[in-house]
């Protein structure tokens, strides 16, 4: 294996991880908190409540598992 696919391989595991979903939802909430901010408001707000959706949807999917 060539060191760019190892490297590409340890970010992607590195981020990733085991839950797809929970990394999906955080690029999301990344994203939009930086609209919310660009819109003028305050952001501050945003990513708290992005963790405690994110938590919430990876918890609900991990006891249904």
């Amino acid at each position: 294996m060539s060191y760019l696919a190892r490297f590409a391989r340890f970010w992607w595991e590195f981020v990733v991880g085991d839950d797809w979903v929970a990394a999906a939802l955080v690029v999301a909430a990344i994203g939009a908190t930086a609209g919310v901010a660009a819109s003028g408001i305050a952001a501050w707000w945003a990513m708290p409540l992005a963790v405690v959706v994110v938590l919430a949807v990876s918890l609900r999917r991990a006891i249904r598992a």
